[in-house]
This record gives C-alpha cells, sequence and structure tokens, in this order.
C-alpha cells in the first residue's frame, strides 16, 4: 500500500467536508422550496374548503307515541322532506307513553315531542326545561276507564278497593282522579297499578287487574278486541288536550325548525281530519294495530293546531293544584314558567 503524506491527508479531508456542505445547503435549498409549495398549496385547499357553503347535517329528535298527529306527519314524511332540503336530518323514536317521552326530553336525548295534559306538569315538578309550544283541540271521549266485559264492576263507586292499571304520569292519571272525585272515592282507596300500555293490557285481560285506564288507540283496540266495557269516558270529567312540546335550549336557538313543525303539523291535521279512513290505513302497518280500531279512534278525537294562550295556561295550572294537594308532585310549579316570552 502507497503511504499518503499528511499535507495530502489534509487535502483530502478538506475536500469531503467541502462536497458534505455543498449536499447539505442542496438538501436545505430543495425542502424549503418543497414546502414552500406545499404549504401554499395547503393554504390554497385550505382557503378554498372555507369558501364552499357547509354541507353538515344537523341532527333533530323527536319523540312520538302510538298515535296521534305526529305519527301522520311521521309516516307522511312532509317534515322530513322539508327540512332535508335546510340541511336537517330527523330522527323518530317512539316512546310508550308522555312520562317517558318527557323524560328523554328533560336528559336531552330528544329536541321535541308530544303528550297529553299531565305529563308536563309531572315533567315541570321534576325539573324538565320544557316549554309548551301549541297544541290540539279537546278530545274527551279519546281516554276512558275499563272493565272487562263480564265484569261486575257498574259504577265508578265500585272501583273502590279495587286494583287500577294506568302509566303513571300519564294524561289518564288525571282523568282516574276527577272520575273518583266525581264517584266520591278517595284516591287512596283503591290500589293504583303503574304499567305502560303493553304490560297494562295483559295485566287487564288476564285480570292481574280490575280496571285499566288508557288512551286512543289502546282504548279502542281493548275495545274491539276484547269486548271491554268503558265505564266512563273524559266528557265532562277532562278536556283531554294534546300538547307539543320542547326543550327550551332547543326552541329558542331553532325557530325556524319550530315553526316548520307546527306548520306541517297544521297541514297534516287539516289533511287527516277530511281523510280518517286514510289515515287508519297509513297508520296500521306503522302502529301494529288493526284498521277498525284507527278508525273508531280517528273518529273521536279533535283535529287543528291552536296556539298556547292565557286559558291553557289557566287551565294546566289547575291540573297541577290538583296533583299537588295528592302530594302526586313534590312541590307547586308554575305552568307559565315553561312558555316561550
Amino acid at each position: 500500500m502507497t503511504k499518503r503524506s499528511p499535507a495530502y491527508r489534509k487535502l483530502s479531508l478538506f475536500i469531503v467536508a467541502l462536497l458534505s456542505l455543498t449536499l447539505v445547503l442542496t438538501a436545505c435549498g430543495s425542502n424549503n422550496s418543497g414546502s414552500t409549495s406545499d404549504n401554499g398549496g395547503n393554504t390554497a385547499a385550505a382557503n378554498s374548503e372555507n369558501s364552499k357553503p357547509s354541507t353538515a347535517t344537523k341532527e333533530i329528535h323527536i319523540g312520538y307515541q302510538k298515535y296521534g298527529t305526529v305519527n301522520i306527519l311521521k309516516a307522511k314524511g312532509t317534515l322530513d322532506k322539508r327540512l332535508e332540503a335546510e340541511g336537517y336530518k330527523i330522527t323518530w323514536t317512539e316512546f310508550p307513553g308522555g312520562p317517558q317521552l318527557l323524560e328523554a326530553l328533560n336528559v336531552g336525548s330528544i329536541d321535541i315531542g308530544h303528550t297529553g295534559e299531565a305529563p308536563p306538569i309531572f315533567a315541570q315538578a321534576a325539573g324538565a326545561p320544557l316549554v309548551y309550544l301549541a297544541h290540539e283541540p279537546a278530545s274527551p271521549n279519546s281516554e276512558g276507564i275499563l272493565v272487562p266485559k263480564d265484569s261486575k264492576i257498574t259504577s265508578l263507586a265500585d272501583l273502590k278497593g279495587k286494583k287500577v292499571a294506568l302509566n303513571k304520569g300519564s294524561n289518564v292519571h288525571y282523568l282516574l282522579v276527577k272520575a273518583l272525585e266525581k264517584a266520591g272515592v278517595n284516591y287512596n282507596d283503591i290500589t293504583t297499578v303503574f304499567l305502560p300500555p303493553g304490560d297494562a293490557r295483559v295485566a287487564f285481560e288476564n285480570g292481574t287487574v280490575d280496571a285499566w285506564v288508557i288512551w286512543d288507540p289502546f282504548l279502542a283496540a281493548a275495545q274491539t278486541a276484547t269486548g271491554a266495557k268503558v265505564l266512563t269516558d273524559g266528557k265532562d270529567l277532562v278536556s283531554n288536550i294534546e300538547y307539543y312540546l320542547a326543550s327550551r335550549k332547543f326552541a329558542e336557538a331553532n325557530e325556524p325548525v319550530i315553526a316548520a313543525f307546527k306548520e306541517e303539523l297544521d297541514k297534516i291535521d287539516k289533511w287527516a281530519e277530511e281523510n280518517q279512513k286514510d289515515v287508519a290505513a297509513l297508520l296500521s302497518p306503522q302502529l301494529g294495530i288493526d284498521i277498525p280500531s284507527l278508525e273508531l279512534a280517528a273518529g273521536r278525537r279533535g283535529y287543528g293546531l291552536s296556539a298556547i294562550d292565557d286559558s291553557i295556561i289557566q287551565a294546566q295550572q289547575g291540573i297541577a293544584d290538583t296533583f299537588f294537594k295528592l302530594k302526586l308532585i313534590p312541590s307547586e310549579i308554575q305552568v307559565k314558567d315553561a312558555t316561550l316570552k
């Protein structure tokens, strides 16, 4: 091997260092150039994206029960189409009764729903942040107290000492209170058995309970299928008004949606009143209830959307005061606090 001089070795090291520095500078220049180009591209893309209108779908959660104008609205799909064009998607959730529906509203699972007179009272007493939006006409014949066709109970007074099934906190809870009051029977002189409609129907048919306080279409279905007798309906006892409600936060932040909801309800109500047989045929597969029962129910309810006014607030306040006296709610409430200002 040839031995290199120290001077030669120094020159070689200098050349290697120089080449290395050149490569580093070239790489940096290349990276900086690429980075500038990429950043410019990303910025342009970001600006382009920001300039586009938002296509994010906003969800609305609507709770419904097994009957009413909301069911028809859902089946017809008119509200879905209207709001879809404005960037909304509706999620529909069925509940066995008003109390369960308003419990979901209380915890934020739904935004809008419908119930009878009593559930909002119980919900407001429990601190639910609900507001009344509108209401349907009184339909006192659409709820009643049923007894089996061969029952020996023939009057309201005969309910004393008997087991009566009902959905706790539902509209028929108030019917039971007023019916017993009319008959001179103390509320504590009966045994209330709190069951949702499906379970109550089973208990009623197998004789576990003596009477069942229930609303349409379950009332009509039980009459049609079992021949059950109506001991009394709500006539001259209660109004049985259906209410549309929402969480306060949702209602105040989504006025156009609330307006669209009420407008479509009103349109469907007008159609339904004039096409009751069509309503029964439309709802039968959705609800799993036979057409004759639904025709019976459709013929004894009221139709037409109305605004919340002072008379409605006073009527609801009367129910709230009655429930407080009976210790069915823990504290007094002011119904007017659950209205939109």
